[in-house]
């Protein structure tokens, strides 16, 4: 008895469908489950192909209600889903005439709110408006909204936010320092210089060996 038991435990892990070479074909089955089309029969493979103008119709939607969207931005998202470009064109254009697309509108937020939140200026602003595919006259009218006296005073506010972090540094670098950090946000030279050159003088740092005028716009 003692004998047999072993032997019929290895013939159960070789016979049947999960032992041996059996094993094998529970491995087939286990693909089976995870077949590469619908099942034939079932009601996806009935379905007929989607219709591009359907696709493109959701694919905007669902990418306007996660965020807005430029008209660029939702051209390339219908690109990359192979939807025909006279298809994309079409729902597009009903997209805008009934205002769900809007790039004059997506401009003008994205000022208000990068430049309030970022404190970034014109220059940087501009430069991601064109990323996302805004005209350069929508551009324009979007940045042109920015106040001049409020972005230096934004631009004052960033410097004050920085001037306990430089401190102990050699002047002339510190400048270095700030005035890079507002050039990256786009701000210009002349105006980045100014304001932190104030700053300085305003702490009581000495930058009568600075230059009176920055460098040019």
């Amino acid at each position: 008895m003692s004998t047999d038991t072993p032997r019929g435990g290895r013939g159960g892990r070789r016979g049947g469908p999960g032992g041996g070479r059996g094993g094998h074909g529970g491995r087939r089955r286990g693909g089976d489950r995870f077949p590469d089309g619908p099942t034939p029969g079932s009601g996806a493979a009935d379905a007929p192909p989607a219709d591009p103008e359907t696709v493109a119709r959701e694919v905007c939607l669902r990418l306007l209600t996660m965020s807005p969207r430029t008209r660029s931005q939702l051209a390339e998202a219908l690109q990359r889903k192979n939807v025909p470009e006279d298809v994309a064109e079409r729902v597009l254009g009903r997209f805008s005439e009934v205002g769900l697309i809007d790039d004059a509108a997506f401009a003008q937020s994205w000022v208000e709110s990068r430049h309030r939140g970022r404190g970034l200026a014109g220059r940087a602003l501009a430069a991601e408006l064109r990323q996302r595919g805004v005209d350069d006259e929508t551009v324009k009218e979007a940045v042109a909204a920015l106040d001049p006296d409020q972005e230096e005073s934004r631009a004052r506010e960033l410097v004050d936010r920085r001037l306990a972090s430089t401190r102990g540094i050699d002047p002339v670098r510190r400048m270095r320092k700030l005035v890079g950090m507002l050039a990256r946000k786009g701000y210009s030279p002349g105006l980045a210089y100014r304001v932190v050159k104030d700053a300085l003088a305003d702490e009581g740092a000495d930058v009568e060996d600075f230059p009176e005028d920055g460098p040019e716009e």
